[in-house]
């Protein structure tokens, strides 16, 4: 924890830089830190040598290391903000009205909305109640979760010719959605630098950006252009899995002093909010007895994840549902491969210690047990015990990484940790506290590195202590400071 921090800045060089009356542990004595080409070069106690360049007084604000989102979508974050907001609706019609009552605003076509949740709506969203609002004007809306896009009839026929109900699902979604984001390379580019910027407010010094689109490119072109508010680890779908591996893409490898290979993402299932999340149990509360959707075969997904091994890539599964999960660990199982489950909402009890066992990474978005809260007592009635078992498998030795999903949730990770320790939000009682994990849990499932000698310096200053700061703390808590590999990316001192 840093009572005082001194820098020395010179434009354009990563420079020496001092980090005074560091405190690394509360009630700890002050040490100071050393930083020399991005890296920590010596850590001594306080006022032992005099500390180079121009001083910046934290003044008591803590010292941690820097946070990383492991898991988002960037170009789709970076549009949110600049799309029409329908999250509060809490029907079909009242999110047509919100439409109808914000055209005029919109003059772009289509009409592009984001946010709604349909799980609890008391009636359907189809083509019809948009057309009753917006007849000519195509419209289209994106769920919270991104697994589904409702469409009025104009919409329809340009993005999804040969559906007619309205709402799709899966992969009809995600091809919606890819078109939706083809817009000018530059502009995209600006937004996702400004969204960047944000980040670093937030104390953030890394994301794994899964969009889904060919993203080496784009990282090399963005970071050449000036992109230097994160490090940044790129996914790989399916489709762009050979053209990886003949051009020798291995997870871990460095593309630039930024940007890294990460993971192979195969999306194996739905979500909770779509009912497409893939279950043991039935979706009872819709009347039916489906189970949701398995997007990828149990065969296809070991070979996938197989021929992504031979060529020295790890996997990232999405799975939601507790079927969907296990036929997951199932194939790690398999292939033995490395790699992480993303989102891991609901398990099996017998396969929570298999992320253990197999050194299965479990990736999990805390906010989204917020979010979700209400529609997994409805439709996971019986099971919500089972669901975002965070404490569960920490206490098994599994490893957690946490992560936004942006724009499903803000890409903020101080979020995220107050969902994760308090497993609540808007003064709610909290949704099985028992699953709550400590904040030093939190912070160690959001940071990847350490503040010892040989580290890389990626630091963030808080005004508040987090391990003292309440649940409402954390989730605004200021940040006054970021540095990035010795470089200051987000300073409001």
């Amino acid at each position: 924890r840093s009572k005082a921090l001194l820098v020395s800045v010179v434009p354009g060089v990563i420079a020496d830089r001092t980090l005074v009356a560091a405190r690394l542990a509360t009630g700890a004595e002050p040490v100071d830190i050393r930083i020399a080409r991005g890296r920590i070069a010596a850590i001594t106690p306080t006022d032992t040598e005099a500390p180079s360049g121009e001083p910046i007084d934290l003044d008591g604000r803590a010292l941690i290391a820097g946070l990383w989102d492991n898991h988002a979508h960037l170009n789709q974050w970076a549009a949110t903000s600049r799309r029409f907001d329908v999250s509060s609706a809490r029907s079909a019609r009242a999110a047509a009205d919100l439409v109808a009552s914000g055209q005029l605003l919109r003059p772009e076509v289509p009409i592009v909305g984001v946010g709604f949740r349909d799980g609890l709506w008391p009636d359907s969203p189809t083509a019809a109640v948009l057309d009753a609002v917006m007849p000519e004007r195509p419209v289209v809306l994106i769920s919270a979760d991104l697994h589904s896009c409702w469409l009025n009839s104009a919409a329809l026929a340009h993005f999804a010719p040969g559906e007619s109900h309205g709402l799709v699902r899966e992969e009809v979604a995600f091809a919606v959605q890819r078109m939706l984001d083809d817009v000018p390379v530059q502009t995209m580019d600006d937004w996702v630098a400004e969204a960047g910027r944000v980040a670093a407010s937030r104390g953030v010094v890394g994301i794994v950006d899964f969009e889904m689109a060919w993203n080496i490119d784009t990282w090399r072109r963005r970071t050449a252009n000036g992109f230097d508010s994160q490090r940044i680890e790129f996914g790989i779908y399916p489709q762009h899995l050979e053209r990886a591996l003949a051009d020798g893409l291995r997870s871990g490898d460095a593309v630039n002093d930024l940007v890294t290979v990460g993971s192979l993402k195969v999306i194996t299932d739905g979500s909770l909010n779509s009912r497409t999340a893939y279950c043991f149990h039935p979706y009872a509360a819709d009347g039916h007895d489906e189970f949701g959707a398995l997007n990828v075969s149990p065969g296809d997904l070991r070979e996938l994840m197989a021929r992504a091994w031979e060529g020295g890539l790890r996997s990232a599964i999405h799975a939601i549902g507790d079927r969907a999960n296990a036929l997951a660990l199932d194939a790690f199982d398999a292939v033995g491969c490395a790699g992480s489950i993303e989102h891991a909402q609901l398990l099996a009890d017998a396969d929570v210690p298999r992320f253990a066992t197999l050194d299965v990474i479990a990736s999990v978005q805390p906010e989204h047990a917020m979010d979700d809260r209400d529609m997994a007592d409805r439709y996971w009635s019986a099971h919500t015990a089972r669901a975002f078992v965070l404490r569960s498998l920490a206490d098994v030795g599994a490893r957690l990484a946490f992560g936004s999903d942006a724009p499903v949730a803000p890409l903020d990770p101080w979020v995220t940790i107050a969902a994760a320790t308090s497993r609540t939000r808007d003064g709610r009682l909290p949704w099985h506290p028992e699953q709550a994990v400590s904040v030093d849990a939190a912070l160690a499932a959001s940071t990847r590195n350490s503040i010892a000698v040989g580290g890389v310096a990626d630091f963030v200053a808080t005004d508040i202590d987090p391990l003292e700061a309440t649940d409402q703390e954390l989730r605004q808590m200021p940040v006054s400071l970021t540095v990035l590999g010795g470089r200051i990316t987000h300073q409001t001192l």
